[in-house]
């Protein structure tokens, strides 16, 4: 082990630089040195065969060093050198990366193997807010499958740059697995469900929503009508107008949202507000027919459905370790 006790003073180093800018730049700090050990043994370890035992003798002797702090498992060490090999450059540590928690890119480095989709989560995760839990949970949900998913007329409806910040708001299936009902239930039962897990709902309807409330009163020709969820869309700019119906799309809730969008505009819009947006979330629908329903309409509709459990596979969940899982052996 040629040249260790330098690689050792040169690692000790780092680390007293990093611990002098911790109390400024504590989380960014942390993942650049990480980000400097796995590179430091990654280069090592190819440029004179270092083998596994190298780590282990880090491990010791660095808590040695270091008897204040933690993070120093083999375990971790070996995650630094696995941050290091899939974010090689050095300088995307400044932008998003930097924004989230090493608890967050050991969860991304052990459930997302794909580069380009890891890097797809670090972004989401840090546009918003996600905890290291709700990233966890929309990585099994497939969030990246169901994100911009969804029927919808918003090029047809909505300018350019409204429509395609329409489009990222939609998903396809929605997940309401936080949900404790069972079916058959009906849309009253899912709306008071919805509600009173008004937190969850928000999380999976995505960053910018804000609720305004349900079974909305807005009265047209001295009748009352009632909208089943409203919201305000802060990023749009927009009211967003959410029909919920615990049976198969049919054509004529696109008609009857249409009309409620047309008296959100009329009566309840600022001037200064975007357009109002409406949303279908439907048990199933049929893609044909949404195409059909939508297609003349002159208001910017959405159409998706809704899932109340959607578990990963068998086979998957028992090849992923669990948060428990590796926090426990970070601490060993």
């Amino acid at each position: 082990m040629e040249n260790y006790a330098l690689l050792l003073e040169h690692l000790k180093a780092e680390i007293r630089a990093a611990r002098t800018k911790a109390a400024l730049h504590a989380n960014a700090e942390l993942l650049l040195l990480y980000w400097k050990i796995g590179h430091a043994i990654l280069e090592k370890e190819n440029q004179e065969g270092w083998g596994r035992r190298v780590v282990e003798k880090l491990s010791l002797d660095l808590k040695s060093a270091f008897p204040d702090m933690q993070g120093f498992s083999n375990r971790n060490l070996r995650y630094m050198k696995k941050f290091a090999a899939v974010f090689d450059d050095f300088s995307i540590l400044q932008g998003s990366l930097a924004k989230l928690s090493w608890y967050h890119h050991i969860t991304l480095i052990e459930k997302v193997k794909k580069p380009q989709l890891r890097l797809f989560y670090v972004d989401e995760a840090a546009k918003n807010g996600w905890t290291r839990d709700v990233m966890l949970a929309q990585i099994e949900g497939q969030y990246h499958l169901r994100v911009a998913q969804g029927q919808h007329n918003f090029d047809k409806t909505l300018d350019k740059t409204q429509s395609e910040a329409a489009r990222t708001l939609l998903k396809d299936p929605y997940l309401f697995d936080f949900l404790n009902i069972t079916q058959p239930f009906k849309e009253r039962e899912l709306e008071d469900a919805l509600v009173q897990h008004i937190t969850q709902f928000l999380l999976e309807l995505g960053a910018g929503f804000a609720y305004v409330g349900r079974q909305y009163k807005i009265e047209v020709s001295g009748r009352e009508f009632a909208i089943d969820l409203l919201f305000y869309h802060l990023k749009l700019r927009a009211y967003i107008v959410v029909e919920l119906k615990t049976e198969e799309f049919k054509p004529e809730f696109a008609g009857k949202l249409n009309f409620y969008l047309s008296a959100v505009d009329d009566l309840v819009r600022h001037p200064a507000d975007a357009p109002s947006i409406g949303l279908i979330i439907c048990k199933t629908k049929d893609s044909i027919m949404a195409e059909y329903a939508l297609r003349d309409l002159q208001k910017p509709i959405g159409i998706a459905e809704f899932r109340l459990k959607d578990a990963l596979p068998e086979t998957l969940q028992s090849s992923l370790p669990t948060i428990e899982d590796i926090e426990q052996q970070l601490t060993q």
